[in-house]
């Protein structure tokens, strides 16, 4: 889930065009930079999403219920290839980026990387691993492989590209999606069952 949310294959094209005319030292800090701040940004919500949730007085299941909705979203433009605030920068957001040198904090780690589906994805799984240490952390284990998947992505954008062009991207993102929507169909699922069988 979490490589599906966040989206190597499908952010690789979007870096190149981002860093495009940049020498190859250039993108690789970049690709590094952005990487290391998204997995940090992760790492933040893994570890303060029960406190976070708690403070604002939310349910597990009502999380699970809009997040599951968020996530279906997300599935939607994915199947369907086409780009929306959820999984990737706006229109100004992208002209902003071109204007910049730096692009590895806004827009490369958040949101494009560190979106609002990858967040919701990190709350989720934290609730269900909820008093069991070694769930807890073998999540982590496999978010941070999945960063490191993500980095490799970026660094190898270029040639990426050139194998798999637009057209065989959009195929990979498309049977993800499908992956992603029934899973976010069973979030919403089990935050209903939870919400009745509490009341």
């Amino acid at each position: 889930m979490f490589l599906v949310v966040v989206d190597p294959i499908g952010n690789a094209p979007v870096f190149a065009g981002l860093t495009r005319g940049g020498d190859g030292a250039h993108r690789r800090l970049m690709a590094i930079k952005g990487v290391a701040i998204a997995t940090s940004i992760l790492l933040l919500f893994a570890f303060s999403g029960d406190w976070l949730l708690t403070a604002l007085g939310i349910t597990v299941p009502a999380f699970k219920v809009a997040g599951g909705l968020l996530l279906f979203l997300v599935a939607l433009d994915m199947v369907f290839a086409r780009h929306s605030g959820l999984r990737s920068t706006t229109e100004r957001e992208e002209q902003e980026a071109r204007s910049r040198t730096d692009i590895s904090v806004f827009p490369l780690a958040f949101p494009l990387l560190a979106g609002p589906a990858a967040l919701t994805t990190i709350l989720l799984t934290v609730g269900e691993a909820r008093g069991e240490p070694t769930l807890f952390f073998a999540m982590l284990g496999v978010l941070c492989l999945v960063m490191v998947v993500t980095l490799g992505c970026l660094l190898a954008a270029g040639q990426l590209m050139r194998v798999m062009g637009e057209t065989g991207a959009n195929v990979v993102d498309r049977l993800l999606g499908v992956l992603l929507a029934a899973l976010a169909a069973q979030y919403v699922i089990d935050g209903l069952k939870a919400s009745f069988t509490s009341t």
